[in-house]
């Protein structure tokens, strides 16, 4: 299996296991059986390379209106969480200064994900570690529409929290193992 697609497979597995399966995210499910998911890869490991490619997610977005989320995952770069912190700072530039504001959002994931003033070894920080490091892109409008439909979407957070906390760090450190062996 070429490594692409090892790497949108263990992203779709953990997605099913952890997003989808502790309902981190309640909008996840519906897209998944929609299909309406797309998942991009990319290998550098230059900033300067990674903004481009996330203009080309942002212009698939404008272009294909049946693609509701992407995923652009790193299979190699940005491992480092400060580095991929400072992609993240570049990449939401990029989308004020490409006028996407208010049109896409972007969500971050990384394998190494720790909130701020956090301990690292907290399962919190499991609501956001992930295979690979990834920039997610959402549809604000869509993400907007979806909120209206829940009761206290603004409690999704300390909820997934508290559930990461209850479930422990292990549970996850297992999804994210077998994420690679599939």
């Amino acid at each position: 299996m070429k490594q692409e697609a090892k790497a949108i497979q263990a992203t779709k597995y953990w997605l099913l296991k952890t997003v989808i399966g502790f309902n981190f995210c309640p909008f996840a499910k519906r897209e998944l059986i929609r299909n309406s998911i797309d998942y991009q890869v990319s290998d550098t490991l230059q900033t300067e390379d990674a903004l481009y490619q996330l203009m080309e997610v942002f212009k698939r977005l404008d272009h294909h209106k049946t693609i509701e989320t992407s995923l652009l995952i790193f299979e190699r770069g940005f491992a480092k969480f400060e580095d991929y912190l400072d992609l993240l700072d570049y990449a939401n530039q990029l989308l004020e200064q490409e006028d996407y504001t208010g049109i896409y959002q972007i969500a971050s994931f990384h394998p190494n994900y720790i909130f701020d003033g956090v301990d690292q070894d907290d399962a919190s920080n499991y609501t956001n570690r992930s295979p690979y490091p990834i920039l997610h892109i959402l549809r604000e409008a869509s993400l907007e529409k979806a909120l209206q439909h829940l009761e206290n979407p603004e409690e999704i957070p300390e909820r997934n929290i508290s559930l990461a906390q209850e479930k422990g760090t292990r549970v996850f450190e297992k999804v994210l193992e077998k994420a690679f062996h599939q």
